[in-house]
């Protein structure tokens, strides 16, 4: 039997949360990080993100739960991917750029998104942007294939 592969994402911000608070579908991405499936990336700038998005009062997370989240659950099991700026991609939303950047930059094989501006594009540098449902339906497939 050959090596399990392990496949380079780009995970944004609001799948990530959902993930981390939520369960369902996103959810199931935390076991494929921790058991070293995925190869999750994210960039300085989405770290800031998360960081600032996991404070939204509607979560009422302290920040030891915060901190616990991101120094326990995040940042042992992804890579930083350095990004440069460059010309506007996202015409609808420009901070969406960032993803598309850091998949870019890290060389993804994937970006799992539940954002309509990312998911409108279909794909980015021939890096396919998925749905969290539609990219587990993916390696399922892919797995049952053997590829």
């Amino acid at each position: 039997m050959g090596a399990v592969k392990i496949i380079p994402v780009v995970i944004d911000t609001n799948v990530l949360v959902s993930a981390l608070l939520f369960g369902g579908k996103p959810g199931r991405l935390i076991d494929l990080w921790k058991n070293r499936r995925l190869r999750p990336f994210l960039s300085e700038e989405m770290i800031d993100e998360l960081i600032r998005v996991l404070a939204y009062p509607k979560f009422d997370l302290t920040e030891k739960e915060i901190d616990y989240l991101l120094y326990a659950e995040i940042l042992p099991f992804f890579d930083v991917a350095h990004t440069s700026t460059g010309p506007l991609i996202v015409e609808d939303d420009p901070h969406d750029d960032m993803f598309l950047r850091c998949a870019d930059a890290a060389g993804a094989e994937f970006i799992i998104s539940g954002d309509r501006h990312l998911l409108s594009l279909k794909s980015y540098k021939k890096i396919p942007i998925l749905t969290p449902a539609k990219f587990l339906d993916t390696i399922a497939e892919d797995q049952e294939s053997g590829a």
